[in-house]
């Protein structure tokens, strides 16, 4: 580190003020608020877990067998059809 300062002595007066505005111009670059860093990594985050989440959905509509019903009782069936009836009337 101490190098570089006595290396920028050494410079010739013609080229100190380039090296200034060089450096003044990237430190004024590079100003990222510490708000917009978290905001980035939050939102990429989630569109991580989205993308994941349909992936994984169409996996499991593809390769994974259907839901089987429960079967119903032969006494549901006939109060359904009851009811049906009485509406009917």
């Amino acid at each position: 580190m101490d190098d570089d300062i006595v290396m920028l002595d050494k410079l010739p007066p013609h080229l100190k003020p380039l090296l200034d505005t060089f450096i003044k111009d990237a430190k004024s670059e590079v100003k990222y608020s510490s708000r917009l860093i978290v905001l980035l990594i939050i939102v990429g985050l989630l569109v991580i877990f989205l993308v994941g989440n349909f992936i994984l959905y169409k996996y499991a509509m593809k390769n994974l067998p259907p839901r089987k019903t429960k079967p119903k009782s032969k006494s549901k069936k006939k109060i359904k059809k009851e009811r049906l009836l009485m509406q009917g009337e």
